[in-house]
């Protein structure tokens, strides 16, 4: 994927920089105030398709910023849930302690990505209407921009939920200095407006060479999970049932999720693009700068990483072992998920798996015959790729994408939003799209389904896939879950908690930068 050039800076900075844009249109007409042909300004650049073009992957690209889902992101989502527990104290487990302060790294970074891609959709939303080409793809790049704002937004919310909404460019913004946060509830109106506008704009598919660009059934999907975690639960089930039965499908082999040879496949609804390019630049999304999959040195088991990397939680394991298959085997998931110590195998999709690292090794040769830490195994594609560790060939040698939004989610949201707006009893549209994701990895279906079946249903299904700490921050179990527990043993415990630690710190330099005192304040707990 072409990327268009960084910019690494707080809100104020992007708008600074934007603000540039608008000086240079607003001069005077003397020679000397003439555009330079070199410069890109918005009297130059927003001319052509070529550019609206240009400008629609520039928006996707802070997606693939090791800052954001090449690799930071993961500490602010699977590093904080209650199945990680992450080895020492930093940035990378701070979040997870609840000690991911104001002048923290992980939050700031990630903060700025993803402003950065709304400043970026707001560009698009802002130019491209009035760029003459064809209306069907002026169309199709203003539901992307709808699409990439909503799914920033979406992110901000569940990480800061104090946020400022901000829906043009700098030159349309009178004080950009003075720009307040916004009522949680006006930042979600704006996403579902956002994902509503790009259900009306959006193809259902694109060409094989447009692969990984957001579609009818992203939005519709994204669409569905915003209703659902704001519990409006008819709304959500619609919006599954859209795409339920369609285009989508499960893949016949569950690990087929989780490997760059599968990528893009059936299942897949949208994921982030990351590429095996070679380049080994830290932080940016620019042209010179990795865009590969470096989260996973922090999945890895130790051994097989130079990073701190994290043990999982004994009770996950458990929860996985609790019921066998049809044929009485451990269920399949459970060798994609997990390292662990065990002699078992379960007979799948013509395959008899065990529990195997990179390089196809068992526990015993990769550790000890008597160890009891369990470890990441998901998204490791030590059956392709043939790394010997999870950096072999650098931060970005292996180009797996990150998988955010994926069929058996969609059928396990859908189930859930079923059951709740039934005053929580089980209905058999519930049931029969839990059984179509039980179905698949051979395990026993139910004849009636509670929030808990689904719950553990989730966790199976999706461990290790950015959704688990979400999962306990909107059901209000986020203290009594990993507060009351000792499952961040590894990294001090929780010590730092605060009531309303759940979200993180608006990060320092943003309060620095916003001269609205009264509209612009840290979160609670801070």
């Amino acid at each position: 994927m072409k990327k268009m050039k960084n910019i690494k800076t707080s809100i104020k900075g992007i708008l600074a920089v934007l603000a540039v844009f608008a000086l240079n249109t607003n001069c005077s007409d003397s020679v000397l105030n003439q555009d330079n042909p070199n410069d890109l300004v918005p009297t130059s650049f927003w001319q052509t398709p070529e550019d609206a073009n240009k400008a629609i992957i520039g928006a996707y690209s802070p997606f693939l910023a090791i800052t954001y889902y090449s690799r930071f992101e993961i500490f602010l989502s699977d590093y904080r849930d209650d199945v990680v527990n992450g080895f020492n104290t930093s940035d990378r487990t701070a979040a997870g302690a609840f000690n991911a302060t104001a002048d923290r790294n992980a939050p700031k970074w990630m903060w700025e990505a993803q402003f950065r891609g709304v400043s970026r959709s707001n560009d698009v939303l802002f130019y491209v209407p009035n760029i003459e080409m064809d209306e069907t793809e002026k169309n199709n790049i203003i539901g992307e921009a709808h699409f990439i704002r909503g799914l920033n937004y979406f992110n901000l919310i569940n990480n800061f939920l104090n946020v400022p909404i901000i829906k043009t460019p700098i030159s349309e913004i009178a004080a950009p200095d003075l720009i307040p946060q916004a009522p949680p509830a006006d930042t979600w109106a704006l996403i579902e407006e956002d994902l509503k506008m790009a259900q009306s704009k959006l193809p259902s598919s694109w060409p094989a060479t447009q692969t990984g660009r957001a579609t009818y059934g992203a939005a519709t999907g994204m669409l569905g999970k915003v209703y659902l975690y704001q519990k409006k639960y008819d709304l959500a089930k619609a919006e599954f049932a859209k795409i339920m039965g369609t285009t989508y499908t499960l893949t016949d082999d569950y690990a087929a999720n989780f490997t760059e040879e599968f990528e893009n496949n059936v299942e897949s609804i949208f994921e982030i693009q990351l590429i095996s390019d070679g380049n080994q630049g830290w932080g940016a999304d620019s042209a010179s700068s990795g865009s590969g999959s470096a989260y996973q040195a922090d999945l890895a088991p130790v051994g097989y990483t130079n990073q701190n990397t994290m043990r999982v939680n004994q009770w996950a394991l458990d929860l996985f072992l609790d019921e066998k298959t049809i044929n009485g085997e451990i269920d399949p998931r459970t060798y994609t998920t997990f390292f662990w110590n065990t002699q078992d195998s379960t007979q799948y999709q013509g395959k008899s798996l065990k529990s195997r690292t990179y390089l196809n090794a068992s526990y015993e040769e990769a550790f000890s015959p008597t160890g009891t830490n369990i470890f990441g195994n998901k998204y490791a594609d030590w059956e392709f790729n043939g790394k010997k560790e999870s950096r072999d060939g650098g931060w970005h040698a292996s180009g797996n994408n990150v998988r955010l939004l994926r069929y058996a989610d969609v059928l396990l949201m859908f189930a859930e939003a079923e059951v709740m707006s039934n005053g929580g009893n089980s209905t058999q549209p519930a049931v029969d799209a839990v059984n179509e994701v039980r179905r698949r990895v051979d395990m026993p279906e139910f004849t009636t389904v509670t929030m808990q079946d689904i719950e553990d249903e989730r966790i199976k299904e999706l461990t290790f896939e950015r959704t688990r700490y979400f999962d306990l921050l909107r059901w209000g179990r986020v203290k009594s879950r990993i507060v009351e527990s000792d499952f961040k043993s590894e990294s001090g415990g929780t010590g730092s908690y605060k009531p309303g630690r759940e979200y993180l710190a608006i990060p320092l330099s943003e309060l620095d930068g916003n001269n609205n005192d009264e509209g612009f304040k840290q979160n609670p707990g801070y």
